[in-house]
């Protein structure tokens, strides 16, 4: 008959052996201050897994379109690529012409508005503040000079 493994829960005569602690892992420590602890922060936690799955999903099966569409249409492209190329060297430099025609348009109205603007204010009315000051400031000094001239001791 074969031996029989000893029965540790029953048979008192035989000695358990020692119970080894549990180790931890790092993993486990890192992550036993921040176990959600209420309802809340478990829903947000499940919030955070389902988007981040939903989202991993959807950059795995963009990539697998890229890479398919490539694999497809290369062939294609290379075929008529004499044809593309013109054709993308036309957009490119027309599309910078109007860029540069819009930055060209935009500078010279600007420089107009610039220019303009600072003629009008020499010409405006707003300048007449600045006569009837300089005005007052002559008649302060035609009533200083009465006075320096009337003073007893001048």
């Amino acid at each position: 008959m074969a031996a029989r493994p000893p029965n540790y829960f029953f048979n008192n005569t035989q000695t358990r052996p020692p119970l080894r602690p549990i180790r931890t892992s790092f993993l486990h420590k890192l992550l036993q201050p921040h176990i959600p602890n209420s309802s809340h922060q478990l829903m947000g936690f499940l919030t955070l897994v389902i988007s981040g799955g939903i989202l991993l999903l959807l950059t795995g099966i963009t990539i697998t379109t890229i890479i398919l569409g490539l694999i497809f249409f290369t062939p294609l492209i290379l075929i008529t690529s004499p044809i593309w190329i013109p054709l993308f060297i036309a957009a490119v430099g027309f599309l910078s012409l109007c860029g540069f025609g819009a930055v060209a348009l935009g500078a010279v109205t600007w420089v107009y508005n610039y220019f303009s603007t600072r003629r009008s204010m020499v010409d405006n009315d707003d300048t007449a503040d600045v006569k009837d000051y300089a005005r007052g400031f002559g008649g302060y000094l035609q009533y200083y000079k009465v006075m320096k001239d009337t003073a007893p001791g001048a």
